[in-house]
């Protein structure tokens, strides 16, 4: 899949925040609801999207024979 799956994600996360904006009417306080579900849905993706490109490519330490000069 690669990095787009990244991408297909993130619209099925717009999605359902756009779904949230209509879902919360007949609540107490509907704006407070709304906000923090979007803010949730938004921060699980990042944490999600981050680890996975993360392990997508991840970084290489280079090995270093040299770090002291032996005497």
């Amino acid at each position: 899949m690669g990095g787009v799956l990244v991408f297909w994600i993130g619209a099925l996360i717009v999605g359902i925040c756009v779904g949230v904006l209509f879902a919360f009417k007949g609540m107490s306080d509907p704006t407070l609801w709304r906000t923090c579900t979007i803010l949730s849905l938004a921060c699980c993706y990042l944490m999600w999207a981050i680890t996975y490109l993360a392990q997508l490519h991840p970084i290489i330490i280079p090995k270093r024979d040299n770090l002291r000069i032996e005497f």
